[in-house]
C-alpha cells in the first residue's frame, strides 16, 4: 500500500508534503488502503467466533475496527498505536482524516505509547469530527471508545539470554581490546531522517569542540541499518559529515567516529551495548525505541548511562535517562560531557531505576495489560449491551395490522440530520411528503415534539395537514386539526430568564463563534461553531456557573444538548408529554417513537411501561452500544426518513 510510505508514516512522524498534487495518484493510493482493510475486516470476520477478541496492530489497518464492527457487532476490538500519533494541528493536513479517524472510532479500546500520542488522538477527534471526549475515551455519537496508555516493553529474559551468550563474550573482550584506554559511544538507528542521526553527528562535532579534553579518549560508534525505502541521499549526507568530522578532529592514528551503514548481527550488536561507556538516541520522532531497553539490560555489570531523546516514545517511561533535545546540539554536547564524567553512585542510582522498568515492563506484561482492559471494558454493561439494528419488516408487519397508532418524533437528528447553524436544518422534502401521508390516515396520531421554538415547525412544518405540535420540549402543544397554541407553563414564572441570559452573555462574550438562542420558555447557549475543546471548556464551566448560581433558588434545570447548554422549567419535558397523549388515547395497539439525544430519553422512559408490548418501537437514532431506554437503533436521521416512507407506503395500501 503506498499510502503508508507516501503520507500516513510521514505524518505520524511529523513530516509534510513538499510537492504540490492534482490528488489523483492520492485516491488511487486511498483506494487501494480502503480494498486492503476491507478485505482483512472480511477474513477476520469469517474467522471469529464467539468469545474470541480481536486486536489490531499500527497505522496499516485503521479502518479495520469499524468495518468489523459492521460484521461483528458483538466482537471486542481493540487496536494499539506503535507510532506517534501527531498534533491535530498536523492530523488536519491528512484529507482522508474524518475516514481515518471513524474507522479508529469502531474499536473498544485504543491504546498508545505515551500519554502524549493519546492526547494527541482525543484532540483530533474532538477537531475533526467534534466528538467530545470523557473520562473513558471518546464518545461517538454513544458508542465509548476507550484510550489507553501502555508502554510497550521487550522480552528481557531473552535479551538475558542472548548477552551472556559465548559468541556476545568473545566480542565484548575483542572490541574492548580495540579500542582499549577510550570511552566508548553506542548508537544503533535505521536509517531514516526521523532517527536523528544528523543531529547526533552535528550534536558529537559540538562536544569535541566544546570540551577539547576529551578528544583522541572518546569514540563514537553509529551503525545505520538499512530500510526498505531509498534513503540513498540520507545515507550520502550522513558519510559526508562523518568524514568532515573525522577529518577536522582525526589523526592518521585515530578517527573519533567509526561508522557502518550494514545489517549486525546479534552477537555484534549485543557486544556493542555491553561494552558502551554510553548510549546516544537522538531521535526527532520515534514511537517505541527497543535500542534503548535493550542496552539497559546489557549494562548491568557496566550501569552506563542513556542520552534519549525528549521525542521518542519511551521518553515517558525511562525517567532516570538524560533527556535531551536532539536539535538543541549544544544541550546534548554538555549531556555527554556529563555522563562521561558521571560518579559511579549517579550511574548506579539511575541505571537502577531504569532496569528495574525494563525488567518489570516486559512485552508480555503490555500484552496481557492490554488483553485485561479490553474484557473489561466489554464486561461493562454500557459497552456490552447493544440495541438491535431496527426490523423495518416487523415494524411494517405491525403497523399494517394496528387499528391506532401514535407516533412520536424528535426534530433535530432525527427527522433532519445536525447542522453547525441551527436555522440550516430544513425538513428533507421526502420527509415532509411521507409525513402528510401518514397524517392523512384516520387510524394515526402524528406529533413531531421538538426543542424548537412554535415559530420554527410553523414555517417548515406547519403546512402538513393533521399533524400535531409540541415545541420546546413540550411547553408548547398544537393539537392535529388546530391553530391554537396552548402554552403549557401560563401560570409559571419566567423571571428566572434575565439571570440566565446574564450568564450566558458573559460566555458569549468570552467564547469566539457560540451564541444565545432565546425562545419563550427556556433559553439555549449554542457552542458548535467555537473551537471544540475551548468551547467544551466554557460549557463546562457555564454549567458549573449555572449550578452554583441559580439552581438551589430557582424551578429550572439545566440540559446538556449536543454543543448546547438549554436552560428550562423543571414543571414539564417530552416523557411528560408523551405520557398526556398515551393518556388520551388508551386505545392504541402501535407506538412509534424515534430521537437521537439526552431529551428524548424522557420519552423513551415514558414507554418502558407501555401498554400494547412488542408493538412499540422506541427507537433512538446513533450506534447500537449507545446508552439508551430505546429498544431499536438506526444509524441516522435518513433511516428514519426510510422508515417514514415504509409505513408511508403501508398507509396508501402498497
Amino acid at each position: 500500500m503506498k499510502i503508508l510510505s507516501t503520507a500516513l508514516w510521514p505524518l505520524f512522524h511529523y513530516l509534510t508534503w513538499s510537492k504540490a498534487s492534482d490528488g489523483r495518484e492520492e485516491k488511487v493510493n486511498w483506494e487501494d488502503y480502503v480494498a486492503v482493510n476491507t478485505q482483512f475486516a472480511q477474513c477476520i470476520a469469517s474467522q471469529y467466533r464467539q468469545g474470541d477478541k480481536i486486536w489490531i496492530q499500527d497505522y496499516h489497518l485503521l479502518l479495520v475496527p469499524e468495518l468489523l464492527r459492521a460484521l461483528v457487532p458483538e466482537a471486542p476490538i481493540g487496536l494499539f498505536f506503535h507510532v506517534p500519533f501527531p498534533s491535530s494541528e498536523l492530523f488536519r493536513c491528512l484529507s482522508t482524516r474524518k475516514q481515518i479517524l471513524t474507522g479508529l472510532l469502531g474499536a473498544d479500546l485504543i491504546g498508545f505509547q505515551t500519554f502524549s500520542y493519546a492526547r494527541h488522538f482525543i484532540s483530533s477527534c474532538t477537531r475533526v469530527l467534534g466528538h467530545e471526549s470523557t473520562p473513558l475515551g471518546v464518545n461517538a455519537a454513544g458508542h465509548i471508545a476507550s484510550v489507553c496508555t501502555i508502554p510497550i516493553g521487550i522480552n528481557a529474559q531473552h535479551v538475558d539470554v542472548l548477552r551472556n551468550s559465548p559468541g556476545v563474550i568473545a566480542k565484548v573482550e575483542s572490541i574492548r581490546e580495540t579500542y582499549k584506554g577510550k570511552k566508548i559511544i553506542v548508537g544503533r538507528d535505521k536509517l531514516d531522517v526521523t532517527k536523528g542521526v544528523i543531529q547526533k553527528l552535528s550534536a558529537f562535532e559540538k562536544f569535541l569542540e566544546m570540551y577539547p579534553q576529551w578528544r583522541d579518549k572518546v569514540v563514537l560508534i553509529q551503525v545505520t541499518t538499512p530500510t526498505h525505502s531509498n534513503n540513498s541521499g540520507l545515507e550520502s549526507k550522513i558519510s559526508d559529515q562523518v568524514s568532515h568530522i573525522n577529518n577536522t578532529y582525526g589523526s592518521f592514528e585515530f578517527l573519533p567516529i567509526h561508522y557502518y551503514h550494514q545489517d549486525v548481527d546479534p552477537d555484534q550488536y549485543y557486544a556493542l551495548l555491553s561494552v558502551a561507556d554510553l548510549a546516544l538516541i537522538t531521535s526527532v520522532r520515534d514511537g517505541m525505541n527497543t535500542t534503548s531497553l535493550e542496552y539497559i539490560m546489557c549494562q548491568q555489570e557496566r550501569k552506563s548511562p542513556l542520552i534519549l531523546s525528549e521525542f521518542t516514545g519511551m521518553a515517558g517511561s525511562l525517567s532516570a535517562a538524560m533527556m535531551v533535545n536532539p536539535w538543541n546540539f549544544a544541550g546534548v554536547a554538555k549531556a555527554i560531557d556529563t555522563a562521561l564524567s558521571m560518579p559511579l553512585e549517579d550511574k548506579i542510582t539511575r541505571h537502577t531505576q531504569l532496569f528495574d522498568h525494563v525488567k518489570n515492563n516486559t512485552s508480555e506484561f503490555w500484552a496481557q495489560t492490554f488483553v485485561k482492559q479490553l474484557q473489561v471494558i466489554r464486561e461493562q454493561p454500557f459497552q456490552f449491551s447493544r440495541t438491535p439494528l431496527l426490523d423495518y419488516q416487523k415494524l411494517k408487519a405491525d403497523y399494517d395490522k394496528a387499528n391506532k397508532r401514535i407516533m412520536f418524533f424528535d426534530y433535530d437528528g432525527t427527522l433532519t440530520p445536525i447542522v453547525s447553524v441551527p436555522s440550516a436544518a430544513l425538513p428533507p422534502k421526502d420527509m415532509s411528503e411521507y409525513l402528510q401521508i401518514l397524517c392523512d390516515d384516520p387510524k394515526n396520531e402524528i406529533w413531531v415534539i421538538s426543542g424548537r421554538d412554535q415559530e420554527f415547525l410553523e414555517k417548515w412544518l406547519g403546512g402538513i395537514r393533521n399533524l400535531g405540535f409540541s415545541a420546546e420540549h413540550g411547553c408548547f402543544m398544537k393539537q392535529p386539526n388546530s391553530d391554537n397554541w396552548i402554552n403549557m407553563l401560563e401560570d409559571v414564572d419566567m423571571s428566572w430568564k434575565n439571570d440566565v441570559l446574564k450568564i450566558f452573555d458573559y460566555y458569549t462574550e468570552r467564547t469566539q463563534g457560540s451564541f444565545v438562542e432565546h425562545k419563550k420558555s427556556s433559553i439555549t447557549w449554542h457552542y458548535r461553531l467555537a473551537d471544540p475543546q475551548y468551547g467544551l471548556f466554557q460549557a463546562q464551566e457555564c454549567q458549573n456557573h449555572l449550578e452554583n448560581a441559580l439552581l438551589s433558588k430557582l424551578p429550572v434545570e439545566v440540559m446538556v444538548g449536543k454543543k448546547n447548554l438549554e436552560v428550562r422549567p423543571l414543571a414539564i419535558n417530552k416523557g411528560e408529554i408523551v405520557k398526556r397523549l398515551l393518556a388520551l388515547s388508551p386505545e392504541v395497539d402501535f407506538i412509534a417513537c424515534a430521537g437521537d439525544d439526552k431529551t428524548d430519553e424522557d420519552m423513551f422512559r415514558a414507554l418502558c411501561a407501555s401498554p400494547v408490548g412488542d408493538s412499540c418501537y422506541a427507537i433512538t437514532v446513533g450506534p447500537s452500544d449507545k446508552k439508551t431506554l430505546a429498544n431499536w437503533h438506526v444509524e441516522n436521521s435518513e433511516d428514519i426518513v426510510q422508515a417514514l416512507g415504509l409505513m408511508a407506503g403501508a398507509a396508501n395500501g402498497q
